[in-house]
């Protein structure tokens, strides 16, 4: 743990966070900081997660970093398995739960910004399999896979780009080595030229040699041409195999789907459908709709106490009681004829049961079987993208296991010729090694005695003449072979092509046989659809109409309750108006004095009589202020005047001051100049 913490704190320190964190700092984090800090690690791998979690809830922030965490595949360590408690540690800001997020997060953060950044284009939206039914829905969502498999492979090869791509030293050090080669190139051409001039013919020789590369260079065309031509005929078979296998699952589907059965399935489909919006899904909303009604109740209901509640218990027992001595007395009553009633009455009810279980079970074995699907689909696509090509079946498995055992054996016997060749070539390179050295001594020999005799590089030009006539005659050798090839090829290919021709024939006027079967059956399956169609838009608007009914009836309903809440209510606050004057009139009539003074009538009579005293007593006051008024101004204004006065005389006193001192200060000059 203290490793992990410290890794976590260096990252953190690192660039692009520069949080300057110490061990301490970091451990002594609240937890809303913490939880900040893992948004802003999230927002450094996906830029729309950088947010202050300050302007948002914390189920927001849960659920927005939980789905993000799930994008990159992250899966809790063994002490956090349980989902919900490390939800709760990642809303709590708990240090168990984030400590291993971050590390885990910033262990990898260059790899998971390039999957956060592909989550945007390759997370896959789910489109419910009853909307792909609509042609267009199709054709957008067969669009939008098509989209993400071109962005996948624009990425992938960017990617490979990108890991392929030479740095700027890199070029330069190659064209300064191609361009040294190009020189050593242009020096040796010359030192050539300077040897073969020097022979005889050496323009007719030069020709020849031009003329044998561009034929070497058509031989490799050639041959890449025959290469090319094989892949091609190669992928021929390889779709002509698969438009086979697509034949056989056609033909059998055909012959399993017959009109009868397709007519079966459809009508087993719609009366499924029929029963589940006839009966069993108003069933379910009207005891959904009860069970809200109930809730909504109860919960307008005030709170009640432990009186209230052994109350409701009581009547709750009295009404079972009573609900007892009825079915008693029914069952009293009714004559034994209608026990028969009553069992088929429970024969019905158990059937029914039955039959509701039973669309339950088929409806969850549909959304079982719709969420297999889909996950074979994803699993095939996954394979396919993996392998790169289909996932094979048990048959063409076998015939692979088949090719690759004979395979295996045919490796085994060329290797086994490779190694005998390898040791023979071994030894021939020895003979030719030995022969090499004898034949260098014999020229050595025969240049001594043409240079005795005079005639030095005679017998080098006379071989050059021999193995050049030898290289033409081999070329046109290769040429004539090459042309035979080449139309025995075209032959075997034309060959090929026809016997394709013919076998395929049969296969062809079946396809059409089956096309018009198809065209058929898709013409009857259009008409039976534009049935239902019309059929399910006839259920709708009844549907449609009984819900506006319903709606309306709701809507009544509930203006009627709140009508009925609102007069209880009135008649609540009544009740206790009226309790309250009765009382009132109760302690008013009663002869006890003392009962009689808590009357609210007796209070307000005594407030009353307060106020009039104090009413009285302020009048008296106003009668003496307003008697004193005049006296008082009076004295006021003599008090201002006296206080002008003062200020005046005090103005005078500080001016004589002031001049008293400036003359004394002159008289001190006049008699320091006298003194000088």
């Amino acid at each position: 743990m203290g490793d992990q913490i410290q890794f976590i704190v260096e990252k953190l320190n690192q660039e692009p966070f520069r949080k300057n964190y110490n061990l301490i700092s970091f451990d002594s984090l609240e937890p809303l900081q913490l939880l900040q800090l893992l948004s802003d690690v999230l927002g450094e791998i996906d830029p729309k997660h950088a947010v202050d979690i300050r302007e948002e809830l914390p189920e927001q922030t849960a659920k927005r970093m939980l789905n993000l965490l799930g994008i990159l595949k992250y899966k809790p360590p063994g002490t956090v398995s349980d989902l919900s408690a490390f939800r709760q540690g990642l809303v709590t800001g708990s240090k168990t739960v984030i400590h291993p997020v971050l590390h885990w997060l910033l262990q990898r953060t260059s790899e998971l910004r390039t999957r956060a950044y592909l989550a945007r284009f390759l997370v896959k939206l789910e489109v419910p399999s009853e909307f792909l039914q609509d042609d267009t829905v199709a054709d957008f969502n067969k669009q939008y896979e098509e989209l993400m498999e071109a962005f996948k492979n624009l990425h992938k090869e960017h990617e490979q780009l990108k890991i392929s791509g030479l740095s700027t030293a890199e070029i330069r050090r190659d064209i300064s080595a191609m361009e040294e080669e190009k020189d050593q190139l242009a020096k040796r051409v010359e030192r050539l030229k300077k040897r073969v001039e020097t022979v005889q013919n050496h323009q007719r020789m030069l020709e020849i040699a031009g003329q044998l590369r561009l034929e070497k260079e058509r031989e490799e065309s050639l041959a890449q041409q025959k290469q090319e031509q094989k892949s091609q005929l190669f992928h021929a078979e390889q779709r002509l195999q698969r438009a086979q296998v697509q034949l056989k699952e056609m033909q059998h589907v055909v012959a399993d789907s017959k009109p009868e059965s397709l007519m079966k399935k459809l009508e087993e489909e719609i009366n499924f459908n029929s029963y589940l919006v006839t009966e069993k899904i108003p069933r379910e909303m009207e005891s959904k709709k009860t069970s809200v009604y109930f809730l909504q109740k109860v919960v307008a209901e005030p709170a009640m106490t432990q009186a209230d509640l052994t109350a409701l218990e009581n009547e709750r027992d009295e009404v079972n009681a009573q609900m007892n001595q009825l079915i008693e007395k029914r069952m009293i009553k009714y004559e034994p004829t209608d026990s028969k009633f009553s069992m088929y009455r429970q024969q019905a009810s158990i059937i029914s049961r039955k039959k509701e279980a039973k669309a339950e079970e088929l409806q969850a074995a549909k959304e079982e079987m719709s969420s297999l699907e889909r996950q074979m689909e994803q699993k095939s696509s996954q394979a396919h993208e993996l392998e790169g090509s289909e996932v094979l079946t048990e048959d063409e498995f076998k015939q692979y296991v088949s090719k690759l055992r004979s395979k295996n054996t045919f490796y085994k016997k060329k290797r086994q010729e490779i190694a005998e060749i390898t040791a023979e070539c071994g030894i021939l390179q020895r003979t030719e090694e030995l022969l090499r050295q004898r034949h260098e001594a014999i020229q050595q020999q025969l240049q001594a005695i043409e240079e005795k005799k005079g005639i030095s590089g005679y017998s080098y030009t006379q071989e050059e003449l021999e193995r050049v006539s030898a290289v033409k005659s081999e070329m046109d050798e290769v040429k004539g072979q090459t042309l035979d090839n080449m139309s025995e090829m075209v032959k075997k290919l034309n060959a090929m092509v026809a016997e394709k021709k013919a076998s395929l024939a049969p296969v062809i006027k079946e396809l059409r046989q089956l096309r018009q079967n198809c065209q058929e059956l898709t013409q009857d399956c259009d008409e039976k659809k534009i049935q239902y169609d019309s059929c399910a838009a006839g259920l709708e608007t009844n549907r449609s109409a009984l819900e506006q009914e319903v709606k309306g009836l709701l809507e009544e309903c509930a203006q009627e309750e709140s009508n009925y809440r609102y007069i209880n209510c009135m008649k609540r606050s009544l009740e206790i108006q009226l309790q309250r004057a009765k009382e009132e009139m109760k302690a008013y009539m009663s002869p006890d004095p003392q009962e009689r003074r808590r009357a609210v009538r007796e209070q307000y009579t005594r407030i009353i009589l307060e106020q009039e005293n104090l009413g009285k007593k302020l009048r008296e006051k106003q009668k003496v202020v307003r008697e004193s008024h005049g006296p008082n101004m009076k004295q006021m204004k003599m008090w201002q005047d006296v206080e002008q006065l003062m200020k005046c005389k005090r103005e005078c006193f500080l001016k004589q001051q002031n001049q008293a001192a400036i003359g004394q200060i002159i008289q001190e000059g006049g008699k320091d100049r006298l003194v000088l």
